[in-house]
């Protein structure tokens, strides 16, 4: 068997399987498209299942993918064995009631052992125990030997996730040797020991499970097959583990460089380079995919990856950033497969290199907090750190539980590992929960799957209205020969002015009429298998399927919807000229109203920048550049230097917007003649919604026009107001601020002199505690800077004092605490003193010893609150 790298044996699945007239799909991003039910791509059929499903036509009836896979649910054990891993490519080739059991395992067959070379006798296979059908292809037309035909139950053998399509497998093993079995005399492959490795399985797809638990027969039956990568490549170089084969070896061998490590001689430095080697990978091709870091979802999982990895850099003694360099050896061993890499690879560096700057600001935050709590703790004379505080430090700043237990064992501390656990059990929890059970449905088909013609043709670029017949009617959910006055429905044709939602553009709305009724168009989205539904109600009259109707797209929204699509081109350009080539579209959001524009940036916007970004897209307004839209195929589209959307899966036959020779993209939206149609371009917010993405919200034309008309009405009741003209208008505010400022200097200085006349009668009342002169007033209407001048001046007055004052403003208690140094070294203190007064009035608060102040809601309780000062006073000093 000659040894092949893992590149070569992609290459030759690929050739082979392209001999075999499947169609070779490119590998489909991590990010699932339209499927709720995934996170993350986590196998080669989960971007096919609304093929399998009949949602949709697959581009043949045969194909075959290399699919870049992302598994975390065993992520703990990343590293600790040399088996798990995080990111994985599955090869594999699928039939769409096309070829069944015969070609797929002839097939199978004839590629490892024809262009693979793989050794018959290593070779082992199972079936499904009642699947003789699978047993005689094996036997009879392979003429594989019997003996090593293994029939293994349903839990081995039978593929299903829930209800719909399922049916069983056959897996093909190879025989490591004795030396890795268990010494049985029936050793074969179901056994638990290491001895069979099981490389492809070859999935059956001919049952459907229905409700009551039965399985029918399905009437289109297909295969699905799946070949790790990866673990292929351990069998065609004889290695034991994935992170010996040659790509990944790469990676552990730069990773110890950086640690000035060996591999192999230490079994906890090689666990740290493992989890770096593998979470790389994983970071590499996510951010690829348009994945940017954050607190949930799949952001929330390449951030757990990128962190983790960074952790153990440090754990190796690699104390500078280093994983963005990894990326190098990544983009070297797999850019030419996966050439996003390489076009992204500045781009993916920059995402790593920010997210090891911030792991590394959080990871010094969470050691001080650490610390200030261990502090308090001693102070108590408490040992454990509650669960619930350490997996806050855990979940909240990335900090290690390993790295909690080690920093308190140098204090003589211990941390509750069950109470973390619970509270780590308890967030998995919360996650499945939101996730909920959503298999089952990636499978559920609608009413429109039954039928085979419903595809719409789009003829709506350049006309508003088209005669059509209508193909379909659906109402709640289910085919409908007609719709009535009154009844909401969707209305299906056989061609349509009405574009439907996509790419950001929402759908057009309108109206569909006939002499027989008008069909009132609510909103047009894209329905199954390239139908496209008018979503609505009967305004009037009936409608039949066949009936001859009329489209009637409302001109003045498309036209709105329009000006603000073609402005986000305009502003993508300009977006990438002012703050850099990293920028890339990471969402939109194109109505007739207004536009939202997310992108790729790691930074506030500034003014300046957002005034200069505003100015540019309206010069390329005022330009008046024509506007030309053309179909191509994807090859000449890139030649074009036409720009694709991040994340975007593009058919081979694209349409390509182009403005002038300003802006070229792959776009099927609708767009104008000229830039000038858009009129005007104004920006109104500027913001941050994830880490690393930037949203700009603007508007265009007759929003322009109406936003100006309302700051004029503005502007208008201010001259009134203020009793000045427009050009006077900033002197006249300027003064009104100043003589208030002048009038609150005033009321300040007189509310001071009256509490210092005050404090004379205030210090009376005060109460002697072990020593110690304890002063509580309450006061209203004061302003926090008062508030502690008086607590200030009351404390100077006295010697040896500790002053608790409260202020009740607009139903809010504000309280401040102050101690003199005499009392300071009695044992007073102010933070802890305010927190237990704050607690009494449902508040919260704390400080220094000398100086503290907390906030409290419920002012019904202030007197009590100050009442318990002198009770815990009295704890503090003795």
């Amino acid at each position: 068997m000659k040894k092949m790298g893992i590149n070569e044996i992609r290459s030759k699945f690929t050739e082979f399987f392209r001999e075999k007239d499947h169609y070779i799909a490119k590998s489909h991003s991590l990010i699932p498209s339209d499927d709720k039910s995934l996170l993350l791509i986590n196998s080669g059929m989960a971007p096919l299942k609304k093929y399998f499903s009949g949602l949709e036509t697959p581009p043949k009836a045969r194909m075959s993918t290399v699919q870049k896979c992302i598994r975390t649910g065993d992520i703990e054990n990343v590293g600790v064995t040399a088996r798990h891993a995080t990111f994985f490519e599955m090869m594999g080739n699928f039939s769409f009631a096309d070829y069944f059991k015969e070609e797929a395992i002839q097939y199978a067959w004839e590629f490892i052992t024809k262009y693979l070379n793989m050794p018959e006798e290593k070779l082992w296979v199972t079936v499904y125990e009642s699947d003789d059908e699978a047993y005689d292809i094996w036997k009879n037309i392979v003429g594989f030997p019997e003996e090593r035909i293994v029939r293994l139950g349903k839990e081995d053998n039978f593929w299903e996730i829930g209800l719909g399509p399922c049916g069983p497998c056959s897996e093909i093993y190879f025989d490591k040797g004795e030396s890795y079995g268990c010494g049985c005399e029936d050793c074969k492959p179901g056994c638990d020991c290491d001895r069979y490795l099981e490389f492809w399985n070859l999935v059956f797809t001919q049952f459907n499970k229905e409700e009551d638990g039965s399985y029918s027969e399905l009437k289109n039956k297909n295969i699905d097959t799946g070949m790790g990568l990866e673990r292929m490549g351990c069998i065609m170089q004889e290695v034991d583990t994935i992170f010996e084969v040659d790509t990944i070896d790469r990676i552990i061998q730069k990773t110890s460089e950086y640690a000035n490590k060996k591999y192999g001689e230490d079994p906890v430095s090689d666990k740290s380079i493992r989890i770096v080697t593998d979470h790389i990978r994983s970071v590499a091709f996510m951010i690829g995919d348009g994945i940017l870091p954050s607190n949930e979802g799949r952001g929330y999982v390449l951030r757990r990856l990128l962190r983790r990895a960074a952790r153990h850099g440090k754990l190796l003694g690699i104390e500078n950033a280093f994983l963005n360099k990894l990326v190098d050896v990544v983009i070297e061993t797999s850019g030419e497969a996966y050439p996003e890499l390489v076009e992204k690879e500045a781009y993916i560096k920059k995402v790593i290199s920010i997210e090891e700057e911030k792991f590394a600001e959080t990871l010094q935050q969470g050691l001080d907090i650490l610390k200030k709590h261990t502090e308090e703790m001693q102070e108590r004379g408490e040992k454990i750190v509650s669960g619930e505080h350490a997996f806050k430090l855990y979940d909240t700043y990335g900090f290690p539980i390993d790295l909690t237990e080690e920093i308190l064992m140098e204090e003589g501390l211990k941390v509750d590992l069950e109470g973390f656990d619970k509270e780590m059990e308890a967030q998995k929890n919360r996650a499945r929960a939101a996730r909920g059970n959503q298999e089952g449905e990636a499978w559920k088909e609608d009413p429109l799957s039954e039928l085979d013609d419903v595809e719409s043709k789009f003829d709506g670029y350049s006309n508003l209205e088209i005669n059509s017949p209508i193909k379909v009617i659906v109402i709640d959910s289910e085919l409908s020969d007609n719709i009535e006055s009154n009844q909401k429905g969707e209305i299906i044709l056989e061609e349509t002015t009405f574009y439907a939602n996509g790419g950001g553009q929402v759908g057009d709305k309108g109206q569909i009429t006939s002499e027989n009724g008008i069909f009132e168009v609510e909103d047009t989205v894209k329905g199954t298998n390239g139908s496209i539904k008018h979503i609505g109600f009967m305004k009037e009259g009936k409608f039949n399927t066949g009936d001859i109707v009329q489209t009637h797209v409302n001109k003045s929204l498309r036209m709105d919807a329009a000006r603000n699509h073609s402005a986000t081109h305009i502003l993508h350009k300009v977006l990438k000229d002012v703050l850099g080539e990293h920028v890339n579209q990471a969402g939109s959001l194109v109505d007739p109203y207004r536009l939202r524009f997310d992108i790729t940036h790691f930074e506030q916007i500034t003014k300046d920048e957002l005034k200069t970004i505003e100015n540019l897209v309206n010069e390329k307004i005022f330009e008046s550049l024509t506007i030309n839209a053309e179909t191509m195929n994807i090859k000449e589209a890139k030649e074009k230097g036409a720009v694709a959307l991040f994340g975007e899966k593009y058919r081979e036959v694209v349409r390509v917007v182009q403005m002038g020779d300003f802006s070229t993209e792959l776009c099927g939206g609708t767009h104008l003649e000229n830039t000038s149609q858009i009129g005007l371009f104004k920006i109104i917010s500027e913001s941050g919604i994830a880490a690393g993405v930037r949203r700009i919200e603007a508007i265009t034309g007759r929003a322009v026009y109406n936003h100006l008309l309302a700051k004029e009405q503005i502007i208008s009741d201010l001259t009134d107001t203020l009793k000045t003209k427009e050009d006077n208008l900033f002197a006249r505010a300027n003064q009104i601020v100043e003589e208030n400022k002048k009038m609150e200097k005033e009321l300040h200085s007189i509310q001071s002199k009256m509490n210092m006349q005050m404090a004379d009668d205030i210090i009376e009342q005060k109460v002697d505690v072990n020593g110690v002169n304890l002063i509580t007033n309450k006061y209203e209407g004061m302003d926090m800077d008062s508030l502690r001048e008086v607590a200030d001046n009351l404390r100077d007055k006295v010697e040896n004092s500790v002053v608790v004052v409260a202020n009740i403003s607009d139903d809010k208690i504000n309280f401040v605490a102050t101690v003199s140094s005499e009392a300071i070294k009695k044992g007073a203190h102010a933070g802890n003193l305010v927190r237990e007064i704050a607690k009494i009035a449902g508040g919260k608060g704390g400080g220094r010893p000398n100086m503290a102040q907390a906030g409290a809601s419920d002012i019904n309780m202030v007197d009590k609150a100050l009442s318990t000062a002198k009770e815990i006073l009295e704890t503090q000093v003795k």
